[in-house]
């Protein structure tokens, strides 16, 4: 057990001979124990310096080792469900030595990637995807004549969402031969929730669990074992067992390589496994800062001022639900959740499920509040249009991490306002600061219709009181000359400078849907230039909303778009992923200029 994360590279002579599989297999079985520690320790280690996801890596060490030693990988084919588990993976498969570049340009992706390595069969960042593309590779292979094996490895809490049962029923459906691993942890982010949670629980402590277990890729009696609704569907169900005994491990993958047909091995696994605070605080422990920047103040973030805004207006007001899909703690609904518990519903992952239910819940005359990451929001889209948009419904969307993130393309918030404005009877705004931000929550609030408030990730700019909010008006901050800049969001920050600096109009837009037309058309008729700038791509976003009403009225004034381009960012620290989108003071100032 470790108590600490180390500062110096600790001494690993296993793990130093394996440059790829091959090599771990060349070990006798006896050796995978101290592999098992060395890797441990490595892996504190290196996400001790870059950052990083690492609790449900420290919970699969010795799986990611039985995985590989027992199956031929790149030939047998192994996928990884979400990710947030592979960097273990990522040690064992030639990249030992660039973990120092996790999250970094140029550097290792915090998630698998087919374009990294072989071994990383497919790409994935989101949950409850891996069932699905194991299937159709499986499939494949058998259509091409190829031998090979399919292992996926998918949590307790990815296998709450809606896409892996459909999965488990196709594969049933076509008998392919897939294993598949179930992660036992009872986490995903936060402690797993829901029928399918209790059910693994209760069926679990009825269950002996020792650290023989069912071998033989034996299917035990239904009445008896967790996996019912495994061998209902079809599955040849083995389980439970110690998913941190890498004998045990080895014994019941060796012997599912010897049966054909869907296949599913429950493991039970400790999240964070070996390194004590994790153990202990396995929410706290998911994701890990930079030892470097781990003693910085914390800030009052957007993420808290929502979570203080709808915990104070929950007091007041008995209509409000609050709804996440398994975000509670990043959401900052902790406090809501314990003061209002009968009006909390942590849906886990199952972010189409959230919306619908949000919907039902206006439906019966609540005022429902879903708290959802944007690149989730992306996840139901047809809910968002087809059972509350069509509806107009009363459901108010708290859309957070709008912005760019350091895990890079999958988890950047950078699509929101181009795929929701394209809906009918949605209402978008987007808060500059603190106070703005309160503001759009409260008129989102008493809305009476479906209404985006979205906010990025990261420290919340206080601000100060400004006009009151109406709906589709903008805020002038400043009036200059030639160029007026139209920020959207939080973009406004590095927008100030610069309309100082050049005696620039600056307008903070606050709703990207409706548009203030009336101040636009004021704009076109006294500036040579309008700029638009979001943290958003400009294909489909504010600023093409902008466009199109001065080209549909046939105003004369020239537009310049500034905003996410048309490529997927690469992980980074957010600030430099925004110079690389052109999103920066000097930047923004440089293009005007230029323009002008």
């Amino acid at each position: 057990m470790f108590n600490k994360i180390p500062n110096s590279r600790p001494d690993t002579p296993l793990l130093d001979t394996i440059e790829d599989p091959s090599d771990l297999r060349k070990l006798a079985p006896e050796q995978l124990t101290d592999l098992a520690r060395e890797l441990r320790h490595f892996l504190l280690y290196s996400v001790g310096q870059t950052g990083g996801h690492f609790g449900a890596g420290l919970g699969v060490i010795e799986l990611t080792i039985a995985l590989h030693y027992s199956y031929n990988t790149p030939i047998d084919q192994l996928i990884w469900d979400v990710g947030h588990q592979t960097y273990p993976h990522k040690i064992l498969t030639g990249r030992r030595e660039r973990m120092h570049t996790l999250r970094q340009p140029d550097g290792l992706a915090p998630f698998p990637s087919q374009s990294e390595s072989i071994f990383d069969v497919f790409g994935t960042g989101h949950s409850s995807t891996s069932i699905s593309a194991a299937l159709g590779i499986e499939l494949a292979n058998k259509n091409a004549g190829r031998e090979s094996h399919t292992v996926v490895v998918i949590g307790d809490g990815a296998m709450t969402a809606g896409m892996a049962f459909e999965a488990l029923n196709h594969v049933a459906a076509c008998q392919a031969n897939l294993t598949i691993v179930l992660n036992d942890n009872a986490m995903s982010i936060s402690e797993n929730v829901g029928g399918l949670a209790n059910y693994f629980a209760r069926n679990i402590s009825a269950y002996e669990l020792d650290n023989t277990g069912p071998v033989n890729g034996e299917q035990q009696d239904r009445d008896t074992t967790p996996g019912s609704i495994f061998t209902d569907l079809g599955f040849r169900y083995t389980g439970p067992v110690d998913g941190h005994d890498i004998d045990v491990l080895l014994e019941n993958l060796d012997a599912l390589r010897a049966h054909s047909g869907p296949k599913l091995l429950h493991l039970i696994t400790k999240k964070g496994k070996g390194y004590a605070p994790a153990e202990t605080s396995p929410v706290s422990s998911h994701s890990l800062t930079k030892l470097e920047k781990q003693s910085e103040n914390r800030e009052t973030t957007y993420s808290s001022v929502f979570g203080e805004w709808i915990t104070r207006k929950a007091a007041t007001d008995n209509r409000l639900f609050a709804i996440t899909p398994a975000m509670e703690e990043g959401s900052g609904l902790t406090q809501f959740s314990e003061q209002f518990p009968n009006r909390f519903h942590d849906v886990a992952i199952a972010e189409q499920h959230a919306v619908t239910l949000a919907a039902g819940l206006a439906t019966g005359g609540a005022k429902p509040v879903v708290a959802i990451y944007s690149t989730f929001l992306q996840r139901a889209f047809d809910q968002l249009i087809h059972d509350v948009a069509i509806q107009n419904l009363d459901v108010l969307f708290a859309v957070d991490r709008a912005s760019l993130l350091e895990d890079g393309p999958t988890h950047s918030g950078v699509f929101d306002y181009s795929f929701v404005r394209a809906i009918p009877n949605m209402v978008i705004m987007s808060p500059s600061n603190r106070v703005v931000m309160e503001q759009m929550l409260d008129f989102g609030f008493e809305y009476k219709g479906p209404c985006v408030v979205r906010y990025p990730r990261g420290t919340a700019t206080t601000g100060t009181q400004e006009s009151p909010l109406q709906l589709g008006k903008a805020h002038i901050c400043r009036n200059g000359k030639r160029a007026a800049i139209l920020a959207f969001g939080t973009t406004r920050n590095i927008s100030e400078s610069v309309a100082e600096n050049l005696d620039l109009t600056l307008i903070d837009m606050r709703f990207v849907k409706p548009l203030d037309t009336e101040l636009i058309t004021e704009l076109t008729a006294r500036h040579e230039l309008l700029v638009t700038i979001e943290e958003n791509a400009i294909a489909g976003g504010a600023g093409s909303a902008v466009n199109e009403y001065v080209i549909s009225q046939g105003l004369e004034c020239q537009l310049l778009n500034l905003g996410v381009p048309d490529l997927f960012i690469d992980q980074d620290e957010p600030a430099n992923m925004r110079k690389v989108a052109g999103l920066t003071a000097a930047s923004l100032e440089s293009q005007i200029n230029s323009r002008l």
